[in-house]
């Protein structure tokens, strides 16, 4: 790992551990090779490059996604959050009319039997035949 192998001279040198590229004065990069003798340092610094902007991409998207999802699921929740509105509205008034309805039909039986009060007088006195 620590060797630099230069192809123009065949020598195996002391990686310059001081820069991270190693200098032209000590070998050009299309001649150099690191560690293994196959590792071309061109190829290296390309298939380095390419997988840091793969990941730099895909982070990117992911973060696009996740904001567009989110804004996403923000409206659809207003959006169920409305329909459950009109929804308990409308239970709430069909409740109404069902009530009103009983009521109806209670005073329906009352006033059949005579034990409905006149609106009248409200405190007349039942009769008993």
């Amino acid at each position: 790992v620590q060797c630099l192998w230069c192809y123009t001279n065949n020598t195996c040198i002391d990686y310059p551990v001081r820069s991270i590229l190693p200098p032209s004065s000590l070998c050009s990069l299309s001649n150099a090779r690191w560690g293994v003798c196959w590792i071309n340092f061109e190829a290296l610094i390309i298939a380095i490059a390419v997988v840091a902007g793969l990941i730099l991409v895909s982070i990117t998207v992911c973060c696009c996604y996740c904001c567009y999802c989110r804004r996403r699921s923000r409206s659809r929740l207003d959006e169920e959050e409305e329909q459950l509105a009109r929804k308990r509205e409308e239970r709430r008034l069909q409740s109404l009319q069902r009530k009103h309805e009983r009521k109806l039909k209670h005073d329906e039986i009352r006033k059949k039997y005579g034990l409905l009060q006149d609106s009248d007088n409200p405190y007349s006195r039942f009769e008993n035949e």
